[in-house]
């Protein structure tokens, strides 16, 4: 697909089906607050905390980096300060026999043989997935902003759904553009299986009540940025739209006030944005800031001149395409047809991404085909199970 993706955001519309609810719950994420210590040698190695640079002195860090450099150097990004991670420590998942799920977390880079602590934490428990965690979060005057924890902790990996972490055939379908329509999020939240990821508009209404809502109900959640398409301003996003003739300085104002919005999401998505995506100037301070707050990119797959790609490569941070978007015609049995198309493409490459909007139509095509998924040898994921630069 060559152009933005021109649908309304979940716009209202006149409900026809009425979607099934979805079997199952969220299972648990395990123990909470687990602590793992492996001690080798006689003398306590210490686990030092990595700090967090801010951008101003990036440059001068990365300098001392010839992983960071010869990447930089290797994609020829314009502006590029870092490649690298910025989380500061090493992530291993594993799903234990009784279903939990731990991540392990170590620190980076040791040259000594002293021994090692090795800290191990779960992702977010479903009992508390309404609530943000507190060492994820930084108090600024635009509200709460997403932040990699003390101890490496992302909340790219703590807001992560569980999946089975078998190899089998895999899907994610994104449904985009909540929190526009009042009834049709509500709808999305409390009918769509909760392994549907849910994106909320930043510019729609009542998202610090949606969010929460969408996380106790199992669902993975992103946060959609509006960006300038290729007829900006005929076609405009609205309040707040990164558009690549602002300064750097204005388009991250604008993204921190649409992170401010809500909490409790596993990265940004674009909503339009094809000239956007395509402004390497532009782009390459958004996903420099999106990458150190330990959020994914989620691309929506409509502009195939997108770098977001790239620069996640250059930046080592977590990202995602759509393969196909399902609700270009909006029509129950269509995108029942493109669903039966991305799961072709999911046999074919073990895994496949599709992306609607929240249209009555979408919804109930999307619930009864999630039903019967498993049968088809299917195991549906959040969309961060199959992101690219995981670190898992």
């Amino acid at each position: 697909m060559s152009t933005d993706l021109n649908a309304p955001l979940g716009k209202d519309r006149k409900r026809k089906v009425k979607v099934g609810s979805s079997s199952g719950r969220y299972f648990s994420g395990g123990v909470t607050g687990v602590f793992a210590a492996l001690v080798i040698g006689l003398s306590i190695y210490p686990y030092i905390q990595p700090d967090k640079l801010p951008p101003a002195v990036l440059s001068d860090a990365t300098a001392a980096s010839d992983d960071a450099s010869s990447q930089a150097e290797k994609t020829k990004l314009p502006g590029i300060a870092t490649s690298g991670r910025q989380d500061g420590a090493n992530v291993e998942r594993q799903v234990m026999d009784d279903g939990s799920v731990v991540t392990k977390f170590s620190p980076r880079g040791r040259e000594s043989s002293g021994p090692l602590i090795i800290q191990a934490q779960t992702t977010q428990d479903p009992r508390l997935a309404g609530l943000p965690n507190d060492d994820l979060i930084e108090e600024t005057p635009e509200g709460k902003l997403p932040i990699v924890g003390p101890d490496g902790l992302r909340p790219f990996d703590y807001y992560a759904r569980p999946w089975s972490g078998a190899r089998g055939t895999r899907i994610a379908i994104v449904v985009a553009g909540l929190g526009i329509s009042q009834t049709g999020t509500m709808r999305a939240i409390e009918e769509l299986p909760e392994q549907i990821t849910l994106a909320f508009a930043a510019n729609g209404n009542s998202l610090s009540r949606w969010a929460p809502e969408a996380r106790r109900n199992g669902h993975e959640i992103l946060l959609q940025v509006p960006m300038e398409p290729f007829n900006y301003p005929q076609n405009d996003p609205g309040r707040g739209t990164l558009v690549s003739s602002k300064s750097a300085a204005t388009n991250i104002a604008n993204l921190h006030a649409a992170m401010g919005r809500m909490t409790g999401y596993t990265g940004i998505m674009n909503y339009l944005g094809g000239r956007f995506l395509a402004a390497g100037d532009a782009l390459q301070p958004v996903m420099q800031d999106i990458g150190e707050r330990g959020l994914m990119f989620f691309d929506d797959g409509t502009s195939v001149q997108s770098l977001s790609g790239d620069y996640a490569k250059a930046y080592d941070m977590p990202h995602a395409f759509a393969d196909l978007v399902l609700d270009e015609q909006v029509d129950t049995e269509a995108i029942l047809k493109k669903l039966d198309e991305l799961e072709r493409i999911a046999y074919r490459k073990g895994t496949a991404i599709g992306v609607a909007s929240g249209f009555d139509e979408s919804l109930s095509a999307i619930a009864e085909w999630a039903q019967e998924a498993g049968g088809h040898g299917i195991e549906i994921v959040g969309v961060s199970a199959l992101a690219d630069n995981a670190g898992r």
